[in-house]
């Protein structure tokens, strides 16, 4: 028998070391060494000093070309973050925080596929627990095979009896292999089990697709070679107290990572949705102080998305400054330059910012919205509600150009807006002559606050 050794990986880069300590060698990490038992095997050896291979090099120009088909999903939305669609041979990582729809996601993509099998491998949940949910969404199918199994070889004995044309993996942090001696979920598990999976995806042509669990900070749970190992990594996200949620992509080696989707969580699962502008801004006919429209691009999407703001008279000796779906640090920094260079004093003045829906928003373009949202809360006097802007905020007070205003600009029209406020030199060479939207340029945030409120 193999004799069994203890040795200590690093669960962020997978490195090993013979004894714990308190910082990863490899990666610098702190407190990410766990104790694992391995069997030590002894490597076989090589004839003489050559090493046997089966390949042999390839000139570049001798390397035969051909266009990757696509599998497509039901899906228009996964279809446009995977790139066009399911590679065969290629292995896809779905991650997101527990609870968020990833297995609903992708059962309800499976089970309307009508033209291969697909053998979906639950760790997790059990069969029946899988009907409940495939009754929810109103879809049973005769070619989705259901298998509640966590052995690495059993999966395979299945595959090989079912012989699908797609397979699920829910999740991978549940497969253990009998090879090794650590549980399932350990990094050398995750990481035996994801690279055997490839090597069947890579000689079988059938594309593999994993559920994957993440930690505390957000990131794929495992270790980091998981995300190289994959052809794909796509991040499931949103608040559970939302009914958003966002599918983007964060490596494609087959597409591009701008591209995202965005869905609606229902009773009956996942909707499309395909304008998410029109449900992100308010439907109240009146006009309220401190709410405006900003253009921010997730990917390469432009949508409107509504900023609110509400600034009042600290209650307290400290002023509080609350901030939702919006960089804290940012608005701070934002407010220090209304104090130094707008002349506007809210050092003591409680500010309150939100971005509607229950989106996170890192885009600097939203920047000339947030100051807007806040002094137009600050002087109680309402925005238009069909002017929308885009810009980002310097230090010094001037409206810094922002990327592919063509299309924000674009969006804003179709949506209906009449003005939209723009930086200052960031629409030349743009023909507006067609648009039915007036374009203001603005260099100063003064200039922007006379526009809106002279």
């Amino acid at each position: 028998m193999a004799k069994l050794k203890t040795v200590w990986v690093c669960s962020s880069c997978g490195a090993d070391a013979p004894k714990w300590e308190g910082r990863c060698p490899q990666c610098g990490e702190w407190n990410t060494m766990v104790e694992e038992h391995v069997a030590d095997v002894k490597k076989t050896r090589s004839q003489g000093n050559r090493i046997v291979s089966r390949t042999r090099p390839q000139r570049v120009s001798e390397i035969e070309t051909a266009e990757l088909p696509r599998i497509t999903m039901p899906s228009r939305e996964l279809n446009r973050v995977l790139g066009g669609g399911l590679v065969p041979g290629s292995m896809v990582l779905i991650g997101g925080e527990p609870g968020i729809g990833k297995s609903t996601l992708v059962l309800q993509n499976t089970l309307s596929i009508k033209s291969r099998k697909v053998l979906y491998v639950s760790g997790e949940e059990s069969a029946t627990q899988l009907r409940m949910r495939a009754d929810r969404l109103g879809r049973v199918s005769d070619n989705v095979y259901i298998v509640c199994e966590t052995s690495l070889a059993n999966i395979f004995a299945h595959i090989e009896d079912v012989k699908p044309g797609l397979v699920i993996i829910d999740s991978i942090q549940t497969i253990a292999s009998d090879d090794l001696d650590s549980p399932a979920g350990s990094v050398s598990q995750v990481r035996e089990c994801a690279a055997s999976l490839l090597r069947f995806a890579k000689e079988s042509d059938v594309p593999v697709l994993l559920i994957g669990h993440i930690n505390k900070e957000g990131s794929i749970a495992g270790p980091k070679v998981l995300e190289h190992i994959v052809d794909a990594v796509l991040q499931f996200e949103g608040d559970r107290h939302y009914l958003y949620r966002i599918l983007r992509s964060i490596k494609n080696r087959f597409g591009s990572t701008s591209e995202l989707g965005i869905y609606e969580m229902r009773r009956q699962g996942l909707r499309e949705v395909t304008n998410p502008s029109e449900m992100l801004l308010s439907q109240q006919g009146e006009e309220l102080s401190g709410t405006t429209i900003g253009i921010t691009m997730e990917g390469v999407r432009p949508f409107l998305i509504e900023v609110q703001a509400l600034v009042s008279t600290a209650a307290y000796g400290t002023p509080q400054r609350s901030v939702t779906g919006f960089d804290a640090k940012r608005m701070n920094m934002l407010l220090a330059v209304l104090e130094k260079r707008v002349g506007f004093k809210l050092a003591q003045k409680d500010v309150f910012l939100n971005i509607a829906g229950g989106l996170k928003v890192n885009d600097p373009a939203l920047d000339l919205a947030v100051i807007c949202a806040i002094l137009s809360s600050n002087v109680d006097m309402a925005v238009g509600k069909r002017v929308c802007m885009a810009g980002e905020v310097g230090l010094t007070g001037e409206i810094r150009p922002v990327t592919r205003i063509e299309q924000r600009i674009a969006e804003a029209e179709k949506l209906g807006m009449e003005r939209i406020l723009v930086p200052k030199g960031n629409v030349k060479g743009f023909d507006s002559s067609e648009l039915k939207i007036e374009i203001t340029e603005v260099a100063k945030v003064e200039e922007a606050f006379r526009s809106l409120f002279a």
